[in-house]
This record gives structure tokens, C-alpha cells and sequence, in this order.
């Protein structure tokens, strides 16, 4: 299917690895040109040289942490006349309800929720301007349905959601839309982290962690960044105008819900 969407200047977050890399190249694939962030240059310029021999787009790079004021200025800079602007950022570590103090809540709002809505407010002006823009926020299926150690996400992200529900429905008949991507447990760093804990914790390798939780996802096995990649490039499409305001499982049938 031809997106639509050749052409198109994307701006994607964390996207040196994991789902945020997978959304860059499936982008780049529908023939946009990227600006690509991240914190650890190394990762990201291979990452950009990568794509640019693949796709043959031009391919800019900023390497800086964007849940910082400092490092979205910067990323911002080059940003220009974005088209598309996919957030994203690692969550916040798991842990128990007792754990977390103010400190811990700051950190997980600050990365998880004010920074999509600082680069949304910095970018989508500019798409309503020219009458045509995307947005997908990669949050978490933890807003559909809380997991219980993730609580700061659940919390941040599920802030995002409530902000990105009114604020679609504002830009909606300018052109734009913005919508949030909800993984579930995809084989990214991110599994990894979350694995690692559990095998530490019961005495078990972290294949048998992993091969336990994969048990318990209706599809049996974990989602890959290249199919999570290509579900983002669809919502950044021409024909997914209509599409406003959602949030969109890509979950392996892993959240038990009817709506």
C-alpha cells in the first residue's frame, strides 16, 4: 500500500533502537525524510546510516536527551516544518507502591508526559498552519488497563492520554491528527528490563522468564519493532485522516477487554 506520505519531513523520538527505530524505518520506507534523537550518538548514527543506505532518504540526527529542556531545544532546532512527529521515551523502572516518592512521580511526568505535550505544542502550530499533520504517541497498554509495577507509568502516560483526547479533537478539522500507539510486550531493551527482575527474583534463566510471559499473550510470543513500526507509518498516513483521538493496541491480544 503507497501511504501516502513520500516526501514528508518525520520527527521521531528515541529512535537509535527498540520501537522508536522501528517506527523510523517504516517511515522512512513510505519515502519520508526523518529527523532522528536520541541520547547515545553512537547508537543513533549507525541507527541514520543504516536507513539512509536502505531507503535512500536524508536522514538528520540529534543526540540529546529530550525529556530535557536543553535537549528539546536543540531537537526543536532542527525539527523545522515537521510533518509527523512520533514521541516517544523509555518508562519509568518497576517497582512497588511504597517505593515511589514525589521525586520518582516528577521524573516519570516529566519524560512520560510533559515532554510529548511540550514537543506536540511545539510542532503541531505549524501543522495546522499548512493544513495536514500527524501525531502518534507511543505510551503503553498500561492505560487501557493498569499493570500493577508500573505504576509511574500508568500514571504519566494515562495524564498524556486524558491531554491528547481533548487536544485531538481541537486540531482534528485542521489537518491534523494525533493519536497514541499502545505496546504491549515487544522484543525490544525494554522486555529485557522488565524480564531480567523477574528471573533475578524466582531463580530462573531470562529465556524462562520471557518464554512464562509470552505464556500468558493470546498471540504466544512477543511483537516485534518492524510490526509495531508499520502500525505507527499507517497512523502517520493519508489514509488514516479520519482516525482521531485513539488509542490503539498493538498488544498481541494481551489486554483482556471488550472496548
Amino acid at each position: 500500500m503507497d501511504l501516502g506520505i513520500k516526501g514528508k519531513r518525520a520527527v521521531v523520538c528515541a529512535s537509535s533502537k527498540g520501537l522508536g527505530l522501528g517506527c523510523a524505518q517504516a517511515l522512512a520506507a513510505a519515502g519520508c525524510d526523518l529527523v532522528m534523537n536520541a541520547r547515545g550518538s553512537e547508537a543513533l548514527e549507525a541507527a541514520a546510516k543504516l536507513i539512509r543506505a536502505e531507503h535512500g532518504v536524508t536522514v538528520e540526527t540529534i543526540a540529546a536527551d529530550v525529556t530535557s529542556d536543553d535537549g528539546r531545544s536543540k531537537l526543536l532546532e532542527i525539527a523545522g516544518d515537521a510533518d509527523i512527529l512520533v514521541t516517544n521515551a523509555g518508562g519509568p523502572p518497576p517497582g512497588m507502591w511504597h517505593d515511589w516518592n514525589r521525586e520518582d512521580f516528577i521524573k516519570a511526568l516529566d519524560a512520560n508526559m510533559l515532554t510529548p505535550i511540550a514537543m506536540i505544542k511545539a510542532l503541531v502550530p505549524g501543522m495546522t498552519d499548512r493544513g495536514w499533520g500527524r501525531v502518534v504517541n507511543i505510551t503503553s497498554q498500561s492505560v487501557k488497563a493498569p499493570i500493577p509495577q508500573l505504576g509511574l507509568s500508568n500514571a504519566a502516560r494515562t495524564g498524556l492520554t486524558g491531554y491528547v483526547a481533548g487536544t485531538s479533537r481541537q486540531v482534528a478539522s485542521m489537518g491534523v491528527t494525533i493519536n497514541n500507539l499502545l505496546p504491549g510486550i515487544h522484543a525490544t531493551d525494554r522486555a529485557n528490563a522488565l524480564d531480567g527482575p523477574v528471573a533475578e527474583r524466582e531463580g530462573i534463566s531470562i529465556d524462562a522468564a520471557r518464554a512464562r510471559r509470552a505464556a500468558t499473550i493470546p498471540a504466544r510470543r512477543y511483537g516485534t519493532s518492524e510490526e509495531f513500526g508499520a502500525t505507527c507509518a499507517f497512523l502517520c498516513s493519508q489514509h488514516a485522516g479520519f482516525i482521531v483521538g485513539q488509542n490503539i493496541l498493538c498488544d498481541g491480544g494481551a489486554t483482556n477487554a471488550t472496548i
